[in-house]
């Protein structure tokens, strides 16, 4: 490993170089269409273009006679061979309590298609253009069927059904607090505000397309992909293609180009691969086209909702009502509905103190591409919620929003402190949050600079999100082996997975805490089922469960090891001492080095085990401040500052946490700015099928973050005091953004319209907001 120059400190806390970056910025990363296997075919899929219908028929035939084709299969072949669709786990419930179930989610479809893009046919062929040509040679007969293309059209009265199984295309629903006590506050109380907020679905957008390498290896079937989670693409393979088992399958990842929770678990194509290798004993790639990724992949967001707070004559909370609907797709799978049902309500109360919940929460059934994990995983959606009605709240009241938000914080003599979902936080001082990240943003001195904004012909707008999240996926254990080899290097292997993160960076630092040896002695390995199992990463878990692992195996490699040197210089191990790579015996000059300690083994290495497990999930938190800049003229929204007090608990790697922060942020302003998955209404087309109609944020956009950490608060439920970072910067931005541009618009003249306004706010729609400004 080449990690170039590093700072003479490395270990924990230490700003250092990453040291994935070198291979990467080299061109030596190694992602699955940088592998070719010999013999390797290609496979491409048939996709319906029509949103609902009847499979009448699939004609192959003039596909097949297509020179280099293999071979070709529709769903009924897949069906007949005994391949099973993606479980949909028997978790939810019916709104009349029934247990839910929901549409097959089948390798390829079978009789009826239920949202465009979904694979109904496959070819495999000798080259990748010769695949495609056959693709585009199939006819399909189809009979057309009625479409609900939005929440609105599903929900409407006598809407045809997505789903025999789910009337008034309901699948699940889930009901959170007392009901009548909040009916009852809300009575009582002397301010009530209101607002019906949109969530937009995005489109997750890695870098890196999905792609799989299939392939037989003496009767076991590799899948070399690009993954979050191996372990559980391994246990839906196992379930669904008849033979295979978890023994004999084997999932294979090395560099993934991003993942943002789009890439954790298995997707029919993955299957349809597998199968393929299978039946023809010769390895099968696909790489997905960007167009694939968008009608195929699943979507993140896509909820609505009619929220309410109560509040005193003080302006303290006393209740909070929400009636949602999430917009799950035709085929949606367990994270579909456990985000928008389960995982979002848990932080829906965020920071305050607000005793009394009414929650009314629905999956809804729809003829789009399934949802799914994207950065935040319902987090974002829920924080948006209360952070906008604080703000509304503020508003009405006639209160400074930030001083509306000290009043209702949960205070630190309330830790721990279980909020109204049940969900238990187990340390935060946010009050202390709130007052640096004023003082960054320089709170005080706003309206100055709005004065400058407006003698400039420009409207400013200022907002606030101050917020907690859930961190861990309820999966607290993880698991690295230790292997160090008489070669000179130290392994730590681990069922967690490198996306683009750094994880690599921060294992390597905890390590070298450890074990003092340079760091490029330090080798970290995941992405293969063969060597390590266990949950992968997914919701800003990896460090404080998987690097506590780290932590764990490699202190006990060393005390282990200590045993092992005490037979090697003939004293006890009580009296063995260890620093930078050698064991001595204490008060002598006698010492053996670790890595020649490791040659005197029978194996020539060491070779040692460890689990961690965290006490339960951390809840990071934060400040963030936006001010934004519009142009009256055509609405375009620029943001021109934007600072952030973090606290994530002790931080291992600054460099990464930053990135992180400021990275995520960026994704939660182009969800408040200008990302947006839009189907036709009528047809159930997608209309945002390339980023020609998709508005990633670009490099031009903002980048003058001013953020800053506070690591008084380490978390008291893992080893290493650190808290989940990945995703508190997008679930933060997107409600600062919004409160930002909301505080313009309402001092231009709009009042409570400005309330009104929906994600993405383009230059079009703040346009159409200022239009309707009273002349």
């Amino acid at each position: 490993m080449n990690i170039g120059d590093q700072p003479l400190r490395f270990g924990s806390g230490a700003a250092v170089r990453r040291v994935e970056d070198p291979a990467l910025v080299q061109g030596r990363g190694r992602f699955t269409d940088d592998v070719t296997l010999t013999g390797q075919t290609w496979l491409a899929f048939v996709r319906s273009d029509r949103a609902h219908a009847r499979i009448v028929n699939i004609h192959l035939d003039e596909a097949l006679a297509t020179p280099r084709v293999l071979a070709a299969w529709t769903g009924a072949d897949l069906v007949a061979a005994g391949v099973r669709p993606l479980e949909f786990p028997p978790a939810f419930q019916c709104p009349d309590g029934r247990t839910a179930s929901a549409p097959p989610r089948r390798a390829l479809a079978h009789e009826v298609v239920r949202f465009v893009g979904e694979a109904l046919a496959a070819v495999v062929a000798e080259s990748r253009e010769a695949a495609r040509d056959a693709a585009a040679a199939v006819w399909v007969e189809y009979e057309e069927l009625p479409v609900v293309a939005t929440l609105s059209a599903a929900l409407a009265p006598d809407a045809p059904r997505v789903w025999h199984d789910a009337p008034g295309n309901v699948l699940a629903e889930a009901r959170y607090g007392d009901t009548d006590a909040v009916d009852a506050a809300f009575a009582g109380a002397a301010h009530r505000v209101a607002l019906d907020l949109v969530n937009q679905r995005l489109a997750p957008s890695p870098m890196e397309p999905r792609t799989v390498l299939a392939w037989m290896d003496a009767g076991r079937l590799t899948l070399r992909m690009s993954s979050q989670m191996p372990t559980g693409v391994r246990a839906a393979l196992a379930a669904c293609i008849p033979g295979r088992t978890v023994e004999n399958t084997r999932i294979v990842v090395g560099d993934v180009g991003g993942g943002f929770g789009m890439k954790t678990g298995a997707y029919p194509e993955d299957i349809v691969l597998g199968w393929a290798a299978l039946a023809l004993g010769r390895p099968v790639k696909w790489q997905g086209e960007r167009i694939e990724e968008f009608v195929s992949s699943v979507h993140g967001r896509g909820a609505e909702g009619h929220a309410e707070l109560a509040l005193d004559a003080a302006g303290k909370v006393l209740a909070l009502r929400l009636q949602g609907w999430a917009n799950v797709g035709a085929c949606p799978g367990a994270s579909s509905v456990a985000i928008p049902l389960v995982i979002g309500p848990w932080v829906l109360t965020s920071i305050y103190d607000i005793a009394l919940v009414s929650l009314k929460l629905q999956a809804v059934l729809t003829h789009n591409a399934p949802t799914g994990a994207y950065r935040g995983a319902g987090r974002p959606e829920a924080i948006y919620i209360i952070e906008r009605l604080m703000d509304a709240a503020a508003r009405a009241l006639g209160i400074d929003g930030a001083e509306l938000r000290r009043r209702n914080m949960i205070r630190p003599e309330q830790m721990p402190y279980r909020n109204a979902l049940g969900q238990v936080y187990d340390c935060g001082q946010f009050e202390r949050m709130l007052d640096q990240g004023l003082a960054l943003a320089d709170w005080r001195g706003f309206e100055t600079r709005r004065a400058a904004s407006r003698a400039r012909g420009a409207l400013r707008g200022r907002g606030i999100a101050t917020f907690l999240e859930w961190t861990g996926g309820n999966a607290l254990v993880e698991g690295v082996r230790v292997d160090v080899s008489a070669d000179g290097y130290i392994e730590l292997i681990s069922a967690t997975m490198a996306m683009g993160q750094g994880i690599v960076t921060s294992y390597v630092q905890l390590a070298h805490d450890v074990f003092g040896v340079p760091p490029e002695r330090i080798r970290i390995l995941q992405g293969d089922t063969d060597r390590a199992n266990g949950f992968g990463s997914a919701g800003s878990r990896s460090l404080f469960t998987g690097g506590a692992a780290v932590r764990a195996a490699s202190e006990r490699t060393v005390e282990e090891a200590k045993k092992l040197a005490g037979d090697a210089l003939e004293a006890p191990a009580a009296d063995i001492e260890y620093a930078a790579g050698r064991f001595t015996v204490a008060g002598t000059d006698l010492g053996i080095g670790l890595f020649e300690l490791a040659g005197r083994q029978a194996a020539r290495r060491i070779t040692v085990s460890a689990d961690a497990q965290a006490g339960g999930p951390s809840w990071p938190n934060a400040c963030h401040v936006c001010e934004v800049e519009i142009d009256p003229e055509t609405g375009v929204v620029r943001i021109v500052a934007y600072a952030s007090v973090n606290d994530i608990g002790r931080i291992v790697s600054p460099t990464i946490v930053r990135g992180q922060i400021e990275g995520g942020a960026v994704q939660g302003i182009g969800q408040a700015l200008g990302e947006g998955i839009v189907y036709d209404a009528e047809s159930g087309q997608l209309l945002s099928a390339s980023f020609m109609d998709y508005a990633l944020p670009r490099v031009d956009g903002f980048r003058d973050f001013k953020t800053v950490f506070d690591e008084s608060v380490p978390c008291l439920t893992n080893a290493l005091g650190a808290k989940g970072v990945g995703e508190l910067g997008t679930i933060g931005a997107t409600p600062a953004v919004v409160n930002a541009v909301v505080d313009a618009l309402a001092s231009a003249g709009l009042g409570g319209e400005a309330e009104k306004v929906q994600m993405p706010l383009t230059g079009e729609a703040v346009w159409r907001a200022l239009a309707r400004r009273p002349r």
